[in-house]
């Protein structure tokens, strides 16, 4: 089936949900089990089904398998928020004394994560600032377990050369993880330029309306664990699971498997079923709300890019945008909702003014929605690291919902014109 007809159709077996057309809320804990001998093998990973919530969900299956196909992927696992997926995603592979190389170009909550959290644990974070290919080859070492990139920065707006990250990441024996909540799947997917993990915020587009958070990771099936002798966490035995060997075992699904049966258990950071099925609701209506968000945004940019109180505009699909080449490359339905843009003027009078626009640190909503990322995402960061970010003090991030456009034009002037006096 094509993207759309899996995004409204995908999974849903009628007769197994009673003839509802709509996929029914699993709002439970625990699932009995057929005999003593079915409950031990579900425990040893030797047969498949459910157990407890906190690991899997039949409400909570059908937005994996779904996003699993949209993505290209041989599985996924929800987690309650993408902030979780990007925690476990990493930590699957990694152990204390390992490193990761990122873009310094990404959502603040994920700096703050990589920087912080992730040295309280052991694990070192290099951040690159350029976008040249022959700096992250020298952040490379021994210890070195995966790059991370955003497909969409959040708020740099920058388009990551996916392809070229994941062949150095190949060429080292590593995973490129990439997250891809800003462009979906329907956009861009990495999988089809060598990423090797995706992780996404279905908070954002996947859900779509504001109300349901959530998180998903989405394994492709396509890194070879055992090759480098890396990632023993995968490739030897789990003795937690009687002496399991995951690529042995679950082959293509080694990664994702071991990220449900070990983290997932451990944390427990699993998406509430409700959540999920707001996320599958999402799904349904994915690929025509990101043609009216791409369709809106680009209107925006070309009209700011040309207001005399603007002082700089980024979207990829301007032909302006030093990013517009790799928009072309990654992103040929278009380039997403969120663009960013310098107020020539009084930024807290011109956030102030907006009436159509939602002041909030949301984005991906059918509603229009301005942040300040100095002020609220990106709050923690020193003026050096807002700089390496490339996030000005008249910074705005602006993810344009399906309104009229003709109404987010005038809200936007009308701001403008109030924020100069």
């Amino acid at each position: 089936m094509e993207f759309e007809t899996i995004a409204t159709h995908g999974f849903i077996d009628l007769k197994k949900q009673n003839n509802a057309v709509s996929m029914p809320i699993y709002a439970n804990t625990a699932y009995s089990f057929d005999s003593v001998e079915h409950a031990i093998n579900l425990f040893d990973l030797k047969v498949e089904g459910d157990i407890y919530t906190r690991l899997s969900n039949p409400s909570n299956d059908m937005i994996e398998k779904r996003i699993a196909a949209l993505e290209g992927g041989v599985g996924a696992l929800a987690t309650s928020s993408g902030m979780s997926a990007t925690l476990i995603a990493i930590m699957n592979i990694v152990s204390a004394g390992d490193e990761i190389i990122s873009s310094s170009k990404i959502y603040g909550g994920t700096y703050n994560l990589f920087v912080k959290t992730f040295k309280q644990m052991g694990i070192n974070t290099v951040l690159i600032d350029s976008d040249n290919l022959e700096d992250y080859e020298r952040a490379i070492n021994e210890k070195t377990r995966c790059i991370f990139a955003e497909t969409i920065g959040n708020p740099s707006i920058k388009v990551a050369d996916i392809e070229g990250l994941a062949k150095l990441a190949h060429k080292y024996g590593i995973p490129l993880i990439v997250d891809n909540t800003v462009a979906t799947p329907y956009l861009c997917r990495p999988f089809d330029f060598g990423a090797d993990i995706v992780v996404h915020s279905t908070t954002k587009y996947l859900s779509g309306h504001g109300n349901a958070m959530g998180g998903v990771i989405v394994d492709s099936g396509n890194f070879d664990w055992n090759a480098s002798g890396k990632f023993p966490m995968l490739t030897t035995p789990d003795e937690s699971y009687h002496g399991v060997i995951y690529t042995r075992e679950f082959q293509k699904a080694a990664y994702i498997v071991k990220t449900r049966t070990h983290l997932l258990r451990d944390l427990g950071c699993c998406q509430s079923p409700f959540n999920a099925y707001l996320t599958y609701l999402g799904l349904e209506t994915l690929h025509v709300r990101m043609d009216r968000h791409c369709e809106n945004a680009l209107k925006l940019a070309k009209y700011l890019e040309s207001h005399p109180h603007i002082n700089f505009v980024k979207y990829p699909y301007l032909k302006s945008s030093s990013d517009y080449d790799a928009a072309q490359k990654y992103l040929k339905k278009g380039a997403s909702s969120l663009l960013g843009f310098g107020v020539d003027g009084d930024g807290t009078k011109f956030i102030e003014a907006l009436k159509l626009f939602i002041h909030a640190t949301n984005l991906g909503d059918v509603r229009s929605i301005i942040t300040y990322p100095a002020g609220t995402t990106h709050r923690q960061l020193s003026d050096e690291q807002l700089a390496a970010a490339e996030i000005s003090k008249d910074y705005m991030r602006a993810s344009i919902g399906l309104e009229n456009i003709n109404d987010i034009i005038e809200d936007i002037d009308n701001a403008i014109k109030i924020s100069r006096k």
